[in-house]
């Protein structure tokens, strides 16, 4: 088929067009191809659209990836899809081309109409969110512009993130915030188990708690929601670290009724690194300091905490060919399809001798992360044995409350690759 024709042919495949001609770079056949597919896949649910094999197989095909191992710890950052990658280095070729005349003159305008963007996939205002570097820096610039008196109380999990963590311990060293640690079970019997922990640290001097939505050691996704609806019935405010549930599950910042929100764009959304979302219910905005100081906006305009220097400009345009990626696999199959694959390794091998999950399994629970152990080796050496003799690339997990190795298969994983691991993991256990 000749070009045009393929592109004649995907323009009349009915509402693809926008998505697919979009992908600059990239060969017709695929896009032929990924047309068909995709028009098939929109007539299935989102569990059935997960096990269809020829729709993520030419999703496979929009990565690459190394032949020299598998990779199974994307939970640390994700690969750009190639379009995503393209985009990327043109935008930095076009700054490049007219520096100073883009900084001055387009900068401010482009930038806004990617956060208009994002802010429709988040499900808020523009005038909520700041394009942030990532969580860490979304997150510690609430924790540290919240003001606290000696004797406020906070409370974290114990499973919460290192550098959340240690943004608060700053805060309680500097100005006495007493911290509140909560132990969060690794299987629940309920959601009220979950949210009655948290319920049972508050007291009259408990200002804010730190949720974790999707837990980056074990997987686990907590009841968000209802953690907030019950911390604000005590008038407690919630910050909400979702670096690993923004795009990968399917939601919108508004649905989780917190006061605060701050994920990494360069994890699920598959944006280059250095890219992240700050999110602020609009009346929580004035009270909270910017990192950096600024008297150009009002002190309830989120625009107060977009000053942060000269910045590379092009992460943030290409945040839009990211968006546009993920809206072609659609956010519910994605997600579907992320659990399809972590239950698939994970439904091989639970009953095995010896073998310990440590994320429960059920769709509301858990999405593409899992941690495993096995009996009798530390998380450093069953890593180690995965990469050492089998070529399978984890991370080790050594935490008070989770030991093992996270495993985290992605979009372009391969039942192959999954199937290799799976034989793995009984050779160790066995």
């Amino acid at each position: 088929m000749a070009q045009q024709d393929r592109r004649d042919f995907i323009k009349k495949m009915g509402g693809l067009s926008t998505g697919l001609l979009a992908l600059s770079g990239i060969d017709d056949t695929w896009l032929e191809e990924l047309a068909i597919v995709r028009q098939e896949v929109e007539q299935m649910s989102p569990y059935d659209a997960a096990r269809y094999e020829p729709f993520w197989l030419q999703i496979q095909q929009a990565f690459r990836q190394s032949p020299h191992f598998i990779n199974l710890e994307n939970g640390y950052f994700s690969p750009q899809p190639l379009e995503v990658m393209q985009a990327q280095m043109e935008n930095i070729r076009m700054i490049n081309e007219i520096p100073s005349f883009y900084m001055r003159k387009r900068q401010a305008e482009e930038k806004q109409g990617v956060k208009r963007q994002l802010a429709q996939l988040a499900g808020c205002g523009p005038e909520e969110i700041v394009i942030t570097r990532n969580t860490t820096e979304s997150l510690d610039t609430i924790i540290a512009g919240l003001d606290f008196e000696a004797g406020d109380e906070a409370i974290l999990c114990d499973q919460d993130y290192g550098s959340m963590q240690e943004a608060f311990q700053q805060r309680a060293k500097r100005h006495g915030l007493v911290l509140k640690w909560v132990d969060v079970p690794l299987h629940p019997k309920s959601d009220s188990e979950i949210v009655e922990s948290y319920e049972k640290a508050i007291t009259p001097k408990t200002k804010v708690m730190l949720v974790t939505q999707l837990i980056n050691i074990s997987g686990q996704i907590l009841p968000v929601r209802k953690i907030c609806d019950m911390a604000h019935s005590h008038g407690v405010e919630v910050i909400v670290d979702g670096a690993h549930a923004f795009a990968q599950l399917n939601f919108k910042i508004p649905d989780l009724n917190c006061d605060y929100f701050g994920a990494s764009l360069h994890k699920w959304l598959c944006c280059p690194l250095g890219a992240g979302i700050m999110y602020v219910k609009k009346d929580k905005i004035s009270k909270v300091w910017p990192l950096f100081g600024d008297v150009a906006f009002p002190e309830d305009d989120i625009r107060k905490f977009e000053h942060i220097g000269t910045h590379p400009v092009s992460t943030h345009l290409t945040i839009s060919s990211a968006i546009r990626f993920h809206q072609l696999v659609g956010p519910e199959r994605k997600q579907a399809r992320l659990h399809y694959l972590k239950n698939y390794w994970t439904s091989a091998v639970k009953d095995l001798d010896r073998v310990i999950l440590n994320t429960p399994l059920s769709p509301d629970r858990s999405s593409a992360i899992a941690n495993i152990a096995v009996e009798g080796m530390t998380p450093s050496e069953l890593s180690a044995y995965f990469y050492d003799k089998h070529r399978i690339f984890t991370v080790a997990i050594n935490r008070k409350s989770v030991k093992g190795v996270r495993v985290t298969p992605h979009l372009y994983t391969r039942m192959a690759d999954l199937d290799a691991f799976i034989e793995a993991i009984r050779e160790v256990a066995g």
